[in-house]
């Protein structure tokens, strides 16, 4: 597994899951500041889906947080998972995020 290091220039695509919402966020270490995020807790997502929790869901959050990161002139991240194997809800978030433009 490559470790991350918390001092690098390019900033953090940070997902984190939990049994009901999906965490997309785009951090600067560097400044300790969230640039961009994006949750299946937001109204207009939540609005779309049942069940918030689903791989479906995961391709929007992925989708979304591409779109507002390139917004503001991010292309490039470092992919933080963090210890989650990189399968099912993960994989879809990250392939909706890197075919929406986002390099990583």
């Amino acid at each position: 597994m490559k470790k991350i290091f918390i001092g690098q220039v390019r900033p953090r695509l940070l997902v984190r899951f939990s049994n009901k919402h999906i965490y997309a966020q785009i951090v600067n270490d560097q400044k300790a500041q969230v640039l961009v995020s994006c949750t299946t807790c937001e109204s207009d997502i939540k609005s779309t889906f049942i069940r918030s929790a689903t791989s479906k869901s995961s391709e929007q959050v992925g989708k979304i947080i591409a779109q507002r990161a390139l917004e503001k002139n991010i292309i490039s991240v470092v992919f933080d998972r963090g210890n989650k194997i990189y399968h099912g809800r993960l994989k879809v978030l990250a392939n909706a995020a890197r075919s929406s433009g986002l390099n990583f």
